[in-house]
């Protein structure tokens, strides 16, 4: 591992197990990561599910982080994160007690088994798009363009703000 540090944003999502509690929970862990420093919290967010939508309601929020670790490194500590706040993957789109991604390290592209950044669909998820724009505005995402262009393609009447005496 380097000692040179990039900004990464990563997004939390929860629809189990008190979701405004894992999310929260999500930054904590963030923050502990080694070589890592939590720079900056979204608000958080409520959003309908995608895919499957026989299912609660989402909590989502992205953070920014500045990280030594490397993308693969930063991969596997986020799905240990998952797994010791109870993330099971029954089938795509299923429910989640915390779900971690990815969304942009740096200006790297990455197309690996396991690991795509930007992440894939990124510009399709307005429960992504908006707080990733709350924190970075002026983003241009790897790959894909500016972070307003790809909020202004995208509906997001579908993610409300979670008002800030419910957190």
């Amino acid at each position: 591992m380097s000692d040179a540090r990039e900004t990464a944003y990563i997004a939390l999502g929860s629809n189990l197990n008190d979701p405004l509690r894992m999310v929260r929970a999500g930054f904590n862990a963030l923050a502990q990561l080694p070589n890592t420093e939590l720079i900056a919290r979204s608000l958080l967010m409520r959003s309908a599910p995608v895919g499957y939508a026989d299912q609660p309601d989402f909590v989502n929020a992205v953070a920014a982080i500045r990280t030594a670790l490397q993308p693969r490194a930063l991969l596997d500590a986020l799905l240990a994160i998952e797994r010791a706040h109870g993330r099971e993957r029954e089938f795509p789109n299923a429910p989640r007690t915390l779900d971690l991604d990815i969304l942009v390290y740096g200006e790297r592209l990455i197309d690996e088994p396991g690991l795509t950044i930007p992440h894939p669909r990124l510009h399709q998820r307005a429960f992504v798009l908006v707080p990733l724009a709350q924190l970075a505005p002026g983003l241009i995402v790897p790959g894909m363009g500016p972070i307003r262009k790809l909020l202004a393609g995208i509906d997001t009447k579908c993610v409300t703000p979670i008002a800030d005496a419910a957190l």
